[in-house]
């Protein structure tokens, strides 16, 4: 089972959530919180491996609580979960360690797909958020290219190789299985990775391969 936790200040909305993910039988709720810093104590607690966090929360909000959550347990992946689409989230967000990015306008089987994903070793973005971060990431295309491509010069060309398929969003299992290597050794590669390339989580890691032409643009 995966275990979650959910946290934001809407009852009805913790509700829902976990109507939702009661259908999935491979996720279980294991733990809520009306507030950031109770979700950091109950991740203390019940040790989840997806933290499920609301962006806009009293006592600390979901992007500092992401920030923390990252430092202290670094194995709980972070998705937030929001109805709001700034791009000033969506990067603080990212730069905070989430691996996911939902909107609640979204459709519920982008919220099971997304958990499961992120606990894959992977990061989802709901579409709407993708092409935010793309159209980022196209602006000045050339000289974020050429930047890119001194920055990935330092890897192996099996690293290149990883990248280019965290770039596409395969899993860990998934990339072993292209790569015909077991999922620990791609989890090494993966963070040896991050480590040489000084970027914080998979996404960063994404957009880089994007941006150095590792990944299609399509």
């Amino acid at each position: 089972m995966i275990k979650v936790l959910l946290a934001d200040d809407e009852v009805l909305v913790r509700v829902g959530v976990r109507a939702i993910l009661a259908a999935a039988p491979d996720i279980e709720v294991v733990a809520e919180a009306g507030n950031g810093r109770e979700a950091l104590e109950l991740a203390r607690t019940h040790r989840p491996d997806v933290a499920l966090l609301d962006i806009r929360m009293p006592l600390l909000d979901g992007l500092s609580a992401a920030a923390e959550l990252r430092r202290a347990a670094p194995d709980v992946a972070v998705v937030m979960l929001t109805t709001f689409s700034e791009d000033g989230y969506i990067i603080r967000a990212l730069d905070g360690g989430a691996s996911g990015f939902l909107l609640k306008s979204g459709d519920p089987y982008e919220l099971m797909a997304a958990i499961r994903a992120v606990h894959g070793g992977a990061a989802f973005l709901s579409p709407q958020i993708a092409h935010r971060v793309i159209q980022q990431v196209s602006g000045g295309r050339m000289s974020r290219q050429s930047a890119a491509k001194e920055r990935i010069a330092v890897l192996t060309p099996r690293e290149r190789e990883v990248l280019a398929l965290v770039g596409a969003g395969l899993s860990n299992a998934e990339i072993g299985g292209r790569l015909f290597l077991v999922e620990g050794t791609v989890k090494a590669y993966v963070s040896a990775v991050l480590g040489r390339l000084e970027v914080k989580n998979r996404v960063q890691a994404a957009v880089l391969a994007y941006e150095a032409g590792l990944v299609p643009r399509d």
